[in-house]
């Protein structure tokens, strides 16, 4: 996954894959995805991103499974 940021115009861009992107979607006014050929998420744009994510800090935590 790669998150880059747009300063100049305070976009924010998600990848999740590499695969080509076959339709995009907008989900809100400020959030679109692009999905490939088989509905899978390659990426997520958010537009206005310090205002509208809050996207002033970034942090990655993973969770172990947890065992019942």
């Amino acid at each position: 996954m790669k998150i880059r940021y747009f300063m100049d115009t305070d976009t924010a861009l998600i990848e999740f894959s590499n695969e080509s992107v076959l339709e995009t979607k907008e989900i809100s006014e400020n959030l679109y995805i692009d999905l490939d050929g088989k509905g899978n998420l390659v990426s997520m744009t958010i537009e206005h991103a310090k205002q509208k994510a809050n996207i002033t800090e970034v942090s990655y935590l993973q969770m172990e499974r947890s065992i019942a």
